[in-house]
């Protein structure tokens, strides 16, 4: 079992910057996957940006340029750094963590953080 506990969020003027960060604990492989999805009210879930154990990283085209994914493998975080923030960006961020074995495939979710970008 993998256990996701993220922080960072909160209110941010539009333009501004916030780094949301996901410490990830338990049984994590050392080959796999951390995303961070969003969801707005009445909207649907997002998939924001991914980032691999192995350094390959993706990014919604809504947020290119704007956001950056990090990852730090020896503390099992993932970071979201975001700048150049808008009304459109508020949402709950949740980060995920993707791994698979020989067999079987898991997902594993966090609880969520909220980013609320308004003047």
């Amino acid at each position: 079992q993998v256990q996701l506990v993220e922080s960072g969020g909160g209110l941010v003027q539009p333009g501004g910057s916030l780094r949301l960060s996901c410490v990830a604990s338990g049984s994590i492989f050392s080959v796999n996957a951390m995303d961070w999805y969003r969801q707005a009210p009445g909207k649907q879930r997002e998939l924001v940006a991914t980032a691999t154990s192995g350094g390959r990283t993706n990014y919604a085209d809504s947020v290119k340029g704007r956001f950056t994914i990090s990852r730090d493998n020896a503390k099992n975080t993932v970071y979201l750094q975001m700048n150049g923030l808008k009304p459109e960006d508020t949402a709950d961020y949740y980060c995920t963590l993707r791994q698979r074995d020989a067999t079987n495939g898991y997902e594993y979710w966090g609880q969520g953080t909220q980013v609320t970008v308004s003047s």
